[in-house]
């Protein structure tokens, strides 16, 4: 079994929080701004509430 992807924060140049997804190795899977990261976790309903 696979671990899960993990975000670590960063800041972009402009000063917005950043996600950096990385795969179970460590490297960048994909950049995500935390605004709009954030606000799909919010809109995902998770198992136990679905």
């Amino acid at each position: 079994m696979a671990s899960k992807a993990r975000r670590t924060t960063h800041r972009s140049s402009t000063g917005k929080k950043l996600y950096a997804v990385r795969d179970a190795k460590g490297k960048f899977k994909d950049i995500q701004t935390y605004q709009r990261a954030h606000s799909a976790d919010l809109r995902k309903k998770s198992k136990s509430e679905s």
